[in-house]
């Protein structure tokens, strides 16, 4: 099996921490990056899976960060994280390639179910 690699996108230096904090003590192997150019670089680096975006960031948007990643990497999983949820960004995540949509701020709980669940569904395709 793969290392359970995650990696968390976000501005707001308290939500990478936590996050990569908590995942952490769940057994994953965690990076954290402040913006979408930060992301890439970090992803020329390590193969990582899934992903925890913002849609929010300086620069390149989430929206633009899960494009390049899924051009990048197929079959990764892009979950988003916002403070600012809309019909219209709702949208625009779907045909982005995201996975999931989640509003700030996301319950540890449910921070750990979605990895969980992303990791399943890799799991599922391998043995496929």
């Amino acid at each position: 099996m793969a290392k359970r690699r995650i990696l968390v996108v976000d501005d707001e230096e308290s939500i990478r921490t936590l996050y990569q904090s908590a995942l952490v003590t769940q057994g994953y192997e965690v990076s954290a990056a402040e913006s979408g150019e930060k992301a890439l670089e970090i992803l020329e680096t390590k193969l990582i899976t899934i992903m925890f975006l913002d849609l929010n960031l300086p620069g390149m948007s989430g929206i633009q960060l899960c494009k390049k990643i899924m051009q990048k990497i197929p079959t990764a999983i892009c979950i988003a994280v916002t403070g600012y949820a809309s019909d219209f960004e709702l949208a625009d995540c779907k045909e982005a390639g995201f996975e999931d949509y989640f509003k700030k701020p996301m319950p540890l709980k449910e921070l750990f179910n979605a990895a969980k669940a992303a990791f399943d569904k890799i799991d599922r395709w391998e043995k496929s």
